[in-house]
């Protein structure tokens, strides 16, 4: 199995410091990748997830330049709240400054009020068409061609777009549980991502995606998913997903994971305080990862 690192760039508590010891810590164990999470203006009801949040291209770019080897992820952005031409430009340039490390994870956001927060209230409705145009949008800009874009949101006939991204292609991963966005994931990703769900929940959405990129003659996605991992056997009562319990119980939910295809886990360890991150992933690495 392939490792990543969730940054704490949320909630309350996130900080630089955790931030930068978050990377440290993945870079120097070994991890491909560390990832982001991204809001932007949460309405008062979200503010204890997201009040805090330190912007997900923005710390990437950050870390990026302090730390040479750790692949850039977002989990994920959420495309329809911004705008696809400067997001293009953004990934593009992170690629280019970074040597070719960005994946770009993308979803469609789910807080309504956010889109009106930010002046796209009316997006909100369509948000699922303007990802799939902006993915178009970015493949085009990335191949280098000036030939003009029309599309249902963006209408290009005069421009130059560079530099390019260093990868060609880019990848470009969908998250989302609905089944358009697993489909959406097998017809136009690089790759699929899942959030707070268990390995069975995972298995039963493969075959949509695995259908729809059959249908579009692709070949079927890559697959990863963020988890969090829990050390300590007294968390059970919490019902959301999480892989809990000693290091047997966890090493045996990541040969699950395997299991069903699942080549990479965004291991995300639930706290934003520097010196307690580092050593949950110590022991991660120590206890956990050589009983996989």
């Amino acid at each position: 199995m392939d490792y990543g690192l969730c940054l704490p760039n949320f909630p309350a508590g996130a900080s630089p410091e955790g931030i930068e010891a978050a990377t440290e810590v993945a870079e120097r164990l070994g991890m491909s990748a560390v990832w982001t999470t991204d809001h932007v203006l949460v309405p008062n009801g979200a503010a204890p997830d997201y009040g805090r949040i330190y912007e997900a291209l923005l710390t990437l770019a950050w870390v990026g330049a302090r730390h040479q080897r750790v692949r850039l992820a977002t989990s994920v952005i959420v495309v329809p709240q911004r705008n696809a031409v400067l997001l293009a430009k953004e990934l593009a340039t992170l690629d280019s400054l970074s040597g070719g490390r960005v994946t770009a994870g993308v979803g469609i956001g789910w807080n309504e009020p956010e889109f009106a927060n930010l002046g796209m209230a009316d997006r909100f409705h369509v948000r699922g068409a303007y990802l799939e145009e902006t993915v178009r949008l970015w493949r085009h800009l990335w191949s280098g061609s000036t030939d003009p874009f029309h599309g249902r949101f963006h209408t290009i006939d005069d421009f130059a777009f560079a530099p390019l991204p260093v990868q060609d292609p880019l990848p470009i991963i969908v998250g989302g549980r609905a089944e358009p966005a697993l489909r959406r994931a097998g017809t136009i990703a690089d790759g699929y991502h899942s959030s707070a769900t268990s390995p069975e929940r995972y298995a039963a959405r493969i075959a949509t995606v695995a259908e729809a990129a059959a249908a579009a003659g692709r070949p079927t996605p890559a697959l990863s998913a963020r988890v969090r991992v829990q050390l300590d056997p007294g968390a059970e009562a919490d019902p959301s997903y999480a892989m809990r319990g000693d290091p047997d119980a966890i090493a045996a939910e990541i040969r699950a994971w395997a299991d069903i295809g699942v080549s990479h886990l965004a291991l995300h360890f639930g706290t934003t305080e520097p010196a307690e991150l580092v050593a949950r992933v110590e022991r991660f690495d120590r206890e956990v990862a050589p009983l996989v």
